[in-house]
């Protein structure tokens, strides 16, 4: 059986597509940088992490970009003997306009080298390209309409107006002809996410609606012609769970159709799953894949019946395994380059952020904790309701202004942080600091009641366990580890958390994070880090 989710933590977005025997997908990364996750599969039940396609500046620039922008909804195709992907760059959320800008690069293996970009358009978010039998290449996004006060989508408000087509020419590596708005969605609302297959003379658009929270939804359309008109699934929503709240996969929505070498169909999706007695879903935004069939209707249903996701799913091979989640443990004395479970924020330039000395992994503190532009983050992401992550620091600050740890961190507006720092008094100590996303101004408060002195010179190991929706620090200065502060609201760090599901919609990390009000970018240095699943 496939157990989903198939790519567990901050994983959304999902577009699939085969090539041969061998299955990728890639998902979202917004504000996270290298941009675009690409996972590789053999048997859908089993994935790796094989690639980060955009590592430039010239493919990507994410300094300014503000919390939940940057890469949304990537699509990755496969035509021409290359590899195509689509992304778009977010440069605003908040308020009537979204300034989104749509890019594709190519690679003749997934791997790479991947291209510098082509610049499509800006019209609207989550593009996607389709590659027709005769060989012409469609471009289609979502339409974004700002003369609206509140979002919403056909017949709510016209803020999600459509999804637009338009012919890509690969040789001018232009948009030509005319656009047309091919479809509007259903009274759900909020149409996007787009994605065409094609099949025995149809073409069928899936598009996600209802917000990426627990209205979400695939919806799913088709035509005899590309351009339209459009006759909607007479399920209207062929995978949700919005009407479901019981069921273990929420917010099932935006996905992708793939046919199995042998003629099998599977269709993945988005999905959330809240900690029990909650509407908070720390791990994200995860894919999840279910088992589909094509009923004499020659329209696509959930082979397992209903529109439900299922947990389990049969596999096209069962003789596969799931293989279980392990520890992982990282020393940076033995890295050559950082491993690819880390990540940092929006910036091209890490090297202006961290390195690998040798014996550590250095962090160059920068701006504040709330900076969009260079932060020095590395960081990875929560997989499991469960674990713990160790890490030991070797940090000589001369100021207050000087900080350096481990933190749980979702945003600027939500995040735990437990660290090292100067006392005026005390010297070297620990301190700790949140933010619990009630602010809206992202002020901090401060869960000790005063800081813990510690040995003026020497690493200082730094440990955080989650369980569900409770966070507890700890700390060893070189007699044990001791636990230290209150227990603290795990759950904050979320989607919903906060200003809710719709005010951000990334996911929960844990990693190493320094930074250096005073400008002179102090070094702090990371021997190692664990992530242990409990």
């Amino acid at each position: 059986m496939i157990r989903n989710p198939i790519l567990p933590g901050f994983n959304p977005d999902p577009s699939i597509c085969r090539v041969g025997d061998d299955y990728y997908i890639a998902v979202s990364t917004f504000e996270w940088y290298p941009g675009v996750q690409i996972h590789h599969s053999k048997d859908l039940v089993n994935w790796e992490l094989v690639c980060r396609p955009l590592t430039r500046a010239s493919q990507l620039d994410m300094r300014g970009n503000p919390d939940s922008c940057g890469i949304w909804a990537p699509c990755l195709s496969y035509a021409d003997g290359k590899f195509w992907l689509v992304y778009t760059d977010v440069k605003r959320y908040d308020g009537n306009f979204k300034d989104v800008h749509n890019y594709i690069v190519t690679a003749p293996s997934i791997t790479g080298p991947w291209s510098d970009p082509w610049y499509v358009n800006s019209s609207g978010f989550d593009p996607t390209l389709f590659h027709d039998d005769d060989g012409r290449k469609w471009f289609l996004n979502m339409v974004w309409n700002y003369r609206t006060e509140s979002v919403g989508g056909n017949p709510k408000t016209p803020a999600f107006d459509g999804i637009l087509l338009q012919e890509w020419d690969a040789k001018t590596s232009k948009l030509v002809g005319p656009v047309k708005n091919v479809y509007r969605g259903t009274p759900q609302g909020l149409v996007e996410g787009p994605h065409v297959f094609k099949r025995n003379g149809w073409y069928y658009l899936t598009v996600a609606e209802g917000g990426t929270s627990y209205g979400h939804a695939v919806t799913m359309a088709r035509s005899r012609k590309l351009d339209g008109p459009y006759e909607t699934h007479p399920l209207l929503h062929p995978i949700t769970s919005k009407d479901k709240p019981e069921a273990p996969l929420q917010r099932a929505g935006h996905g992708q159709i793939v046919e199995t070498p042998d003629g099998q169909f599977y269709h993945t999706h988005l999905c959330g799953r809240p900690l029990p007695g909650t509407r908070r879903s720390p791990l994200g935004r995860e894919t999840a894949i279910q088992k589909v069939v094509w009923k004499e209707d020659e329209w696509l249903y959930l082979e397992h019946g209903g529109v439900v996701p299922a947990v389990e799913v049969p596999s096209p091979d069962p003789s596969v395994m799931p293989k279980p989640h392990v520890e992982i443990k990282r020393d940076f004395a033995k890295c050559t380059e950082l491993p690819m479970e880390f990540q940092w924020l929006r910036t091209p330039q890490p090297e202006r952020l961290f390195k690998l000395t040798g014996s550590a992994l250095r962090l160059h503190a920068r701006e504040s904790v709330g900076s969009w532009f260079e932060q020095s983050l590395v960081a990875r992401r929560q997989e499991d309701f469960k674990f713990r992550s160790e890490t030991s620091v070797s940090f000589s600050p001369t100021t207050y202004q000087q900080v350096a740890g481990l933190t749980y961190y979702y945003n600027r507006f939500k995040f735990h942080f437990i660290a090292v720092t100067w006392h005026e008094t005390m010297g070297r100590v620990i301190t700790m600091m949140s933010c619990p996303g009630d602010y809206p101004d992202g002020r901090l408060v401060f869960p000790l009641h005063a800081p813990i002195p510690v040995p003026p010179i020497g690493p200082i190991g730094l440990a955080a366990e989650v369980d569900g929706p409770t966070l507890h620090f700890f700390f060893n200065a070189g007699d044990g580890w001791r636990r230290i502060g209150p227990d603290l609201d795990a759950s904050v760090i979320s989607d919903e958390g906060g200003r809710g599901a719709h005010g951000s919609f990334t996911g929960a990390f844990i990693g190493m994070l320094a930074f250096d009000q005073s400008g002179v970018a102090c070094p702090a240095d990371f021997s190692h880090f664990t992530y242990s699943p409990r």
